[in-house]
């Protein structure tokens, strides 16, 4: 794949993972004002947990501590998580530089977290999220040095 189909793929990418953010602040919009602790009751019943046992437990008191203004607040964060993708998603795709920049910083962020999850609960999926990470740190890193020689070459300051 050519390095600017490939930068066009990974913002197809950022715009899906913005479109499902997008779809989970309007889930969390909709339960704004619904009772949230009988909605948590009737899942755990409909799965057929017991609701005295830990983990059950533990979603019920959170589904009860959760109030309107958090649910705000989180559906506030997802939309400018979903906005910070959806943006970095038309920049890659219009192969602008810093779309690229930023995909690389917003990539590289996840790596210390990732490692750390993989030392202590080495798993398939962290690695798999990790190789993809890293992936798309190097190739945002080489469309951007390749960029730089581009204007080098052109005598274009950068």
């Amino acid at each position: 794949m050519s390095g600017s189909r490939t930068v066009r793929t990974i913002a197809l990418v950022e715009a899906a993972k913005g479109l499902v953010v997008v779809l989970a602040a309007s889930g969390l919009l909709s339960l704004v004002h619904a009772d949230l602790h009988a909605l948590a009751a009737r899942l755990v019943a409909h799965t057929h947990l017991n609701p005295a046992s830990r983990y059950p437990r533990i979603f019920l008191d959170a589904a009860s501590q959760l109030q309107n203004s958090n649910l705000m607040l989180l559906a506030l964060g997802a939309a400018a998580y979903a906005a910070l993708r959806f943006i970095e998603a038309y920049g890659l795709y219009r192969e602008r530089a810093w779309a690229e920049l930023l995909a690389a910083v917003s990539g590289a962020i996840y790596v210390p977290f990732e490692v750390l999850r993989l030392m202590r609960e080495p798993d398939a999926l962290g690695v798999a999220l990790l190789a993809i990470n890293l992936a798309v740190v190097a190739v945002m890193v080489h469309a951007l040095r390749q960029r730089r020689r581009t204007a080098r070459g052109s005598g274009k300051k950068s």
